[in-house]
């Protein structure tokens, strides 16, 4: 907050396509299409559109219970459709963080249902992030965002990101009869975009079934296209979660929404015995949203987006990649999905680098430890791409001098 008070503010007016301009009329490339959220590109009048004309007939109505907006009602439907596991349930929230919030109770909820309430523990990974609510910070793998909170889930655990082992010894130590849920992103994504090892995710997803632990999918960021070629890398990898949670793309930050896509397995027992589940939220499911996500998800299909995605993913790849050289990096992350890191070697580089980078005609934001992101809107060009690049480039050139 201090530094903003002392150092200015970013004022963003407008947007298009892969730019935005701020308040003075610089345009500038959007490295991380918002905050990996605007999938489809900045001024898509035919989502905006869409949501005036659904404010216009009935903006909101309650969802709780058996009530349900008409086009809420169609959304879900539309998401089930497309859903990694068949026949799943989704519940709708406002946000990534709900989301994860949602599966955390969801979890507890189902273990006590099936006559299990011992399995209270959820596990996290180093360097991930679930978002800003309780659950989400307790299960975060990023210490500076759990720091001076106290202790906000006495049955939080974090493991190692990167190695399955990490989680068998958890497991051997606390008891599978103490454990709800592994959290696990297919792609880390704010912790400074780290890909999974080849054969990662489909271990830790064996060695949840094997000790029946719930597999819940963060797929804030991936979710909807972002993986590349894909709606969900829940799907490219058959991970066939449990839950999995997801935000952001599902209507490209036009409205805040969220949805909780859950499994047959965890709905059963609430469908078929009569239990209650007491949660939900006033917005969850919000009419104006949910015509917001069938206009963003018409434009993905329509405009054949999960494929650019793919395309986006190698260019991504391909013009980034050669940053390892300078001098000031020590590696770059990238060719998974549309979303790349170029890593300091000095991680105290970042944060003032985004100034920099800024004066180069490119908006992005620090990560991780010392990364830079990039996660642009799958309408970005290949030439903006090479572009974005060399704009980096010089920033780094101007930097190390």
């Amino acid at each position: 907050m201090h530094t903003v008070e002392s150092g200015g503010r970013f004022v963003v007016a407008r947007g298009e396509g892969a730019r935005i301009w701020d308040t003075e009329g610089r345009e500038y490339l959007d490295g991380t299409a918002g905050l990996w959220f605007t999938n489809v590109g900045h001024g898509r009048t035919e989502i905006a559109d869409a949501v005036a004309r659904q404010l216009s007939t009935l903006a909101h109505y309650s969802t709780f219970g058996d009530v349900v907006p008409d086009v809420t009602l169609e959304l879900a439907d539309r998401l089930a459709a497309i859903a990694p596991v068949a026949g799943s349930k989704i519940f709708f929230t406002s946000g990534g963080s709900d989301s994860i919030d949602t599966a955390a109770k969801l979890a507890r909820r189902y273990w006590h249902q099936v006559g299990k309430p011992g399995k209270t523990i959820v596990v996290g990974r180093q360097k991930a992030y679930h978002g800003m609510h309780v659950a989400g910070t307790a299960l975060s793998g990023l210490p500076l965002n759990r720091e001076n909170y106290g202790e906000l889930m006495s049955d939080a655990r974090t493991v190692a990101w990167d190695e399955g082992k990490a989680l068998l010894e958890l497991i051997e130590k606390e008891g599978a009869d103490t454990i709800a849920a592994f959290f696990a992103e297919p792609i880390i994504g704010a912790g400074g975009v780290y890909l999974p090892p080849e054969g990662y995710l489909h271990e830790v997803r064996q060695i949840c079934r094997d000790h029946d632990i719930l597999f819940v999918a963060d797929e804030v960021v991936t979710g909807f296209g972002r993986i590349g070629g894909a709606w969900f890398a829940s799907s490219k990898f058959d991970l066939e979660p449990d839950m999995m949670c997801t935000a952001k793309g599902l209507t490209s930050g036009y409205v805040p929404m969220g949805a909780v896509f859950v499994s047959p397995r965890v709905a059963a027992p609430f469908y078929e015995g009569g239990a209650w589940w007491r949660h939900g939220y006033t917005y969850g499911g919000h009419a104006g949203a949910a015509a917001a996500a069938m206009a963003n998800l018409d434009i993905i299909e329509d405009e054949d987006l999960l494929t650019h995605a793919s395309r986006l993913e190698a260019s991504l790849h391909q013009h980034l990649s050669p940053l390892a050289d300078h001098d000031l990096i020590s590696e770059v992350r990238s060719g998974m999905g549309v979303v790349a890191a170029v890593q300091f070697a000095d991680p105290t580089y970042a944060m003032p680098f985004v100034k920099t980078l800024r004066r180069e005609g490119v908006s992005a934001r620090a990560a991780g430890n010392g990364a830079i992101q990039f996660s642009p809107a799958f309408v970005m060009t290949d030439d903006e791409v090479e572009q974005m690049a060399a704009s980096m480039s010089r920033a780094l050139d101007a930097t190390a001098s």
